[in-house]
């Protein structure tokens, strides 16, 4: 059997990767992958938690040269250890962290042994490992349903890789260093911030930086040529943010649909060529596009998509399942290079001819209201492209799926269910109103969202991913806070429309600060202007009569004041309602915001949170 080096670098003392600004050898990488491989405990199967990116690595090539096989599931919640277990029983967590609460049996990564024993066997030898050799099992995101393993051998990871470094020129000039802000235990990190590297001489980064300034410290801790690995999420953040960044050769997105406008904004700011990866845990890389420049994707040599049609007796099942047919029947499976066996892909794909393709989008993302037809992918870029907008998502409830499903499968119409689409958003600076208006000019009436959340940020995972679970969760947050709103208004005698239970944006309320009033003298001589404090309390107080509750259990937890009211100036109110039952409003004078904030409860719902955060 034909076998493949552990790494392909050339030379022992060539930099392998980056530890706070240090380098680390070839040399001092393969003695500590041969000092963990020895003491190793029982068990086949390595669940590597490690954080640190350079155990991370040792761990997962001293278990290659041990003979064993990494499972990387996508999260370690109790739920997916246990069906870990299920699928592998005799798993143990290896891991580098002081607190680590994996219900696995533990082995701690161990320290590094002195400078005088690195040193101690000279010897230099890179160990080959068997092409055929399943060396890993990677697990769906859970993004589409529940996590699936898929076994992933040495050879194919190899081609993969090498054709992916040739596609992106990594091979032409000086071995650059790899920076990722994604995890290495999912298949886009696991590929492109480590495997990218050993398998094609190259360098990375112990570091994960979260943070944009971590992430702009972290390229600076390395030398040229650096190649950022991220996400449209980190995208965005490193956008917005302002920060500079050192000098970056190649930036990769991966994990979501990467919209152009972010992509020609971040090359704009950066001055960095970005290149967006096209691929599934299933199928690993598979093909390219310079999104900025681009609407096509580049499959990488050899790889191809063939069309295989479904019978039409399957054809309405399949239309809810992840690698449906399109709408002729069709559906499209990538084969040939590192793809083997071929895989269905569960997008709508459209090939334009050999080599390209447009992806129009996740099949289940499809949806049809009131006879007009959209993605959720497409909505997502449209909220998401709102000026003021942070982050954001659709969301098609359970029961609204139902109503669409074709009749005569499991899910037929439940004629008494509304069709009806959701949106989570975070959106500190906007309210409901704002929001409204911009989608209203982008997106058609049909799908509109109702309601409209406001969270203060999305519990996406380290990859920036949504998956169902996450989902399913916010669902029933609103719906919990939905009930306990309810349940206030029934106790303080509330009768306001049902439109205002669901969180959608109350009428405005408007009211003027008379020119006699005693604020005014002094505040300021020749130009009077309404004090700040008395427009809160004549906002608060028109919200809670409005409301039919009084807020005093409320807490002041913002306010801003970016423009001066005149004495006698009309005042429009506008508020509204978020998931966790805070109240938010804005005070108008002449279509300009005089006055913004929020009201929370005074022992508030903790809020959502970005992992990681």
């Amino acid at each position: 059997m034909s076998s493949l080096p552990l790494v392909s670098h050339t030379s022992p003392d060539q930099t392998i990767a980056w530890r706070d600004g240090a380098p680390c050898s070839v040399r001092t990488f393969l003695a500590d992958v041969q000092r963990l491989a020895a003491v190793l405990p029982a068990g086949r199967h390595v669940f590597n938690q490690c954080t640190d990116r350079y155990r991370f690595a040792v761990g997962l090539c001293a278990a290659m040269v041990a003979g064993r096989i990494s499972v990387l599931p996508p999260s370690h919640t109790p739920a997916t250890v246990r069906e870990l277990l299920a699928f592998a029983p005799d798993t143990f967590c290896l891991h580098d962290s002081d607190d680590c609460a994996v219900d696995l049996p533990q082995f701690r990564f161990p320290e590094p042994p002195s400078s005088d024993d690195a040193t101690a066997n000279p010897t230099f030898s890179v160990p080959q490992i068997d092409a055929s050799q399943t060396v890993a099992y990677l697990f769906t995101s859970g993004s589409t349903g529940t996590p699936v393993p898929h076994g992933k051998r040495w050879g194919a990871l190899v081609a993969c890789l090498r054709a992916s470094a040739a596609r992106l020129g990594l091979l032409d000039g000086p071995p650059c260093t790899l920076v990722g802000t994604v995890p290495a235990q999912h298949m886009y990190g696991f590929e492109t911030t480590v495997l990218l590297a050993l398998v094609n001489g190259l360098a990375f980064s112990h570091a994960r930086p979260f943070y944009p300034a971590d992430i702009a410290r972290e390229l600076a801790a390395v030398p040229a040529p650096r190649v950022l690995v991220t996400s449209p999420v980190h995208l965005r953040a490193l956008t917005l943010a302002g920060h500079t960044l050192p000098p970056v050769a190649l930036a990769l997105s991966a994990t979501a649909p990467l919209a152009p406008e972010l992509a020609r904004a971040a090359q704009a700011a950066f001055g960095m060529p970005l290149v967006e990866i096209y691929g599934s845990t299933e199928t690993g890389q598979i093909a390219t596009r310079r999104t900025a420049h681009e609407a096509c994707w580049h499959l990488l040599p050899g790889v191809q998509l063939r069309a295989r049609e479904t019978n039409a007796a399957n054809t309405a099942t399949a239309a809810t399942a992840t690698t449906a047919a399109n709408e002729d029947g069709t559906v499209f499976e990538a084969h040939g290079a590192h793809v083997e066996p071929p895989v269905a892909m569960g997008d709508a794909l459209e090939p334009l001819d050999d080599t390209r393709f447009l992806l129009h989008g996740r099949k289940a993302d499809l949806i049809n209201i009131a006879g007009k037809r959209t993605s959720l992918a497409y909505l997502n870029h449209q909220l998401n492209a709102i000026a003021g907008v942070t982050d954001g998502v659709f969301v098609m409830p359970d029961e609204s799926r139902a109503a669409l499903a074709p009749a005569g499968t499991p899910h037929a119409p439940n004629p008494h269910l509304a069709t009806r689409l959701m949106a989570f958003v975070v959106a500190p600076g906007l309210t409901a109103a704002d929001l409204q208006r911009a989608l209203r000019e982008r997106i058609d009436t049909a799908f509109m969202p109702r309601p409209l959340v406001f969270v203060e940020a999305l519990p996406r995972d380290a990859n920036g991913k949504l998956t169902q679970a996450m989902l399913k969760a916010l669902l029933d947050e609103h719906a919990r806070a939905l009930a306990r709103m309810k349940q206030d208004a029934r106790a303080h005698g509330q009768t306001r429309p049902d439109h205002q239970t669901k969180h959608e944006p109350a009428a405005p309320l408007t009211f003027t600060i008379p020119a006699d009033h005693p604020a005014f003298p002094g505040h300021f001589p020749g130009r009077p202007i309404v004090p700040g404090v008395v427009l809160l309390e004549r906002a608060l107080t028109a919200i809670g009569a409005a409301l039919n509750r009084p807020l005093d259990t409320y807490r002041l937890s913002s306010a801003k004041f970016p423009n001066s009211a005149s004495p006698d100036e009309p005042l429009d109110v506008h508020y509204d309602i978020t998931a966790s039952g805070a109240v938010r409003f804005t005070v108008s004078a002449s279509g300009r915001v005089v006055a913004s904030g929020a009201l929370a409860a005074s022992a508030p719902t903790p809020p959502l949170r970005q992992e990681g955060s």
